[in-house]
């Protein structure tokens, strides 16, 4: 009986450990079940197999006359014949050119949407972590709550303490269970996104400690390999090529059209066999198309470079923001741990020397200290996750 005791103790530690979950567990799970990527996914791929569409050669056209003579002596006539168009040869090329980048660029256009998941996907779980982290506080501050109202209330029988004082404690506990109460409101909510991220699966994420993440030193470095990653300015470089490969196009489609077929001619006792050869001449049908893709070439080009400075600044200003919140952030925890006076606190309220309003006054000055360092961390994490949304 004690070996199945522990089996399944064994069975229920070890289930535990797998539920819990930190949160690039999650951003996998998530990646992988979220209904949305895969309906992106299944569209991305019908938008490649529509820019493979168009790059072929025309249909060839089939002909076939039957005329009856008159007189009906003359016999009838037969005729038939079968033409194929083609553009001038590297149009085709060129075609296929642009249909790859615009796959290049459907693809890219996914991978922006993915990483639009993901970081919301992790402000959800820092989110979770900071309700976790302040429900295991406040789950301190309730018990400690609990004891002093207790404390109080048999004082209060006993005699030794006032009315005041008695409402006072039971007034702190209240307080305490309400936010308690709220705070759990708070994490169901938030698993509640996670699991319709999650294709509907319920997630159960328990962490409470924010990972430590270090924030690079090299911005250069860093911001070289961000640009490589971001999906829109890749998106804007195919852009631009698909248009460079534009204006060479119509440049092809300015050629002559070559059109080249097989015919026959049947009439009574004749017979005539023979190939056509025929040029369709551009001169009026793609008028101004070849500027049109020059000039938007020149346009893409210039998007793309306030594209890129506008990104610059936006990674500066992130990069500097995380730097200056990290070390505020550490700063304040050194501080608040060298200026802690909770333990001093109690035994003095314990011996008398203050009263049960200083002592709740006070604690309250070191649980503000405590909510605000968690809610400067929260707000660290969100930063960091907005940078590593572009690595």
């Amino acid at each position: 009986m004690k070996r199945i005791k522990i089996f399944f103790l064994l069975i229920a530690v070890i289930t535990h450990v797998i539920a819990q979950k930190n949160v690039d567990d999650v951003l996998v799970q998530i990646e992988k079940n979220t209904t949305t990527l895969s309906a992106l996914r299944k569209s991305a791929d019908a938008q490649k197999v529509g820019n493979k569409t168009g790059i072929f050669l025309q249909n060839p056209e089939l002909e076939f006359n039957y005329l009856w003579g008159n007189p009906a002596n003359m016999g009838n006539r037969k005729d038939f014949s079968i033409r194929q168009s083609f553009d001038f040869p590297t149009a085709y090329k060129f075609k296929n050119q642009i249909s790859d980048s615009k796959n290049e660029q459907t693809e890219l256009e996914y991978r922006k949407q993915q990483k639009e998941i993901l970081l919301q996907t992790r402000n959800i779980c820092i989110d979770l972590i900071y309700a976790n982290a302040m429900k295991l506080e406040y789950g301190k501050r309730l018990n400690h709550a609990q004891s002093i109202a207790k404390s109080y209330k048999l004082k209060f029988d006993a005699g030794d303490a006032n009315i005041l004082e008695y409402n006072k404690s039971q007034l702190n506990l209240l307080n305490l269970t309400n936010k308690m109460e709220l705070l759990e409101i708070d994490r169901v909510a938030f698993l509640s996104e996670l699991t319709l991220l999650n294709g509907g699966m319920a997630i159960d994420f328990t962490d409470s400690e924010f990972q430590s993440t270090i924030i690079p030193a090299d911005f250069e470095q860093w911001y070289t390999q961000a640009e490589q990653s971001n999906p829109v300015l890749s998106w804007l470089k195919q852009e631009i090529e698909i248009s460079r490969k534009q204006v060479s196009l119509s440049k092809a489609l300015a050629l002559p059209k070559i059109q080249a077929g097989y015919i026959s001619e049947t009439v009574v006792g004749e017979q005539f066999r023979g190939v056509c050869v025929g040029l369709s001449i551009p001169l009026w049908e793609n008028k101004n198309t070849l500027k049109y893709a020059i000039a938007n070439t020149l346009a893409l080009q210039s998007t793309e470079k306030d594209a890129k400075l506008q990104f610059l600044n936006q990674m500066k200003s992130l990069h500097a923001k995380a730097v200056s919140k990290q070390a505020t952030v550490a700063g304040y925890r050194t501080k608040m741990n060298t200026f802690s006076n909770a333990d001093l606190l109690k035994k003095s309220l314990d011996k008398g020397e203050i009263s049960l309003s200083e002592y709740l006054f006070e604690l309250s000055l070191q649980y503000e200290s405590i909510d605000t360092l968690l809610e400067m961390e929260q707000n660290l994490q969100k930063t960091l996750a907005e940078m590593q949304r572009f690595l």
